[in-house]
């Protein structure tokens, strides 16, 4: 673990060089979908006769603006395992540097998970700190709500990291993003309820990682998720962050000790 935490280190040095930019975007970036979706939509959305039964009894803008705490992190999480993570393979080969010492494969691996951890977390902050200026958001349930965040980010932080670790460039990682990240982010639940959804792609929906995390953040910022659910959303997104960080071990120890 000593060791994990040195490569953990690396990395926090080089974060308070951009800490500036990095939590600058954390914030303006859920403004911005705030005012164009949470506001904009929502003023139309609240006028339907059957908005409040369809969103759960809340305004569309404290639905919209709960799923950005999941959503955020996971674009930041999955964007942080794909070409900052090929860097390190291939680019700069700082990875293979660190093997030069007593480092390990596996304190490579756990030191970027706390890496990606980091950064979520800057990113859900941010997100909670503007969520707390509006009533409809205004909520203990943020502290949690970050750290479900936090975890959503990883479970996608982490297969991708595993599978950046096989790639000899880069040229899969924006199909990642167009046909993974995106459809996700589209389709699960953070613009609508899943239920709104032609009744074979709900399933779908339900097992991915991003659902779960939506379905977390909201029911800790607005109420209403029960305990034996709220521990299913966990235990799948552990999932995600445990097979992950497996496979990263693997493809990690393969990829640098080639």
């Amino acid at each position: 673990m000593t060791h994990a935490l040195h490569v953990f280190e690396r990395d926090v040095v080089f974060l308070r060089r951009i800490w500036k930019a990095v939590l600058l975007s954390a914030v303006v970036q859920p403004v911005m979908y705030l005012l164009g979706v949470g506001i904009g939509v929502g003023s139309l959305v609240d006028r339907g006769a059957d908005s409040a039964d369809l969103l759960g009894g809340v305004s569309y803008f404290a639905f919209y603006a709960t799923a950005l705490l999941a959503t955020t992190p996971m674009f930041v999480g999955g964007q942080e395992a794909l070409w900052p993570t090929l860097d390190g393979f291939m680019w700069s080969n700082s990875y293979r540097a660190m093997l030069a010492t007593p480092i390990s494969s596996r304190d490579v691996v756990i030191g970027q998970l706390f890496r990606y951890a980091l950064r979520c977390v800057v990113t859900a902050a941010g997100v909670a700190v503007v969520l707390a200026i509006f009533d409809d958001t205004r909520s203990w349930g943020l502290g949690l709500a970050v750290l479900v965040g936090v975890l959503t980010g990883l479970a996608f932080a982490m297969p991708f990291a595993a599978w950046t670790a096989t790639r000899e460039g880069d040229s899969s990682f924006p199909a990642i993003i167009r046909f993974g990240i995106i459809p996700m982010f589209l389709f699960s639940g953070a613009f609508y309820p899943v239920s709104q959804l032609p009744d074979a792609l709900e399933p779908v929906a339900w097992v991915t990682p991003l659902w779960h995390g939506v379905e977390l953040c909201r029911g800790a910022v607005l109420g209403g998720l029960g305990g034996g659910m709220a521990a299913l959303h966990v235990a799948v997104l552990l999932a995600y962050v445990v097979g992950g960080t497996a496979a990263c071990m693997v493809t990690f120890e393969r990829r640098l000790r080639t």
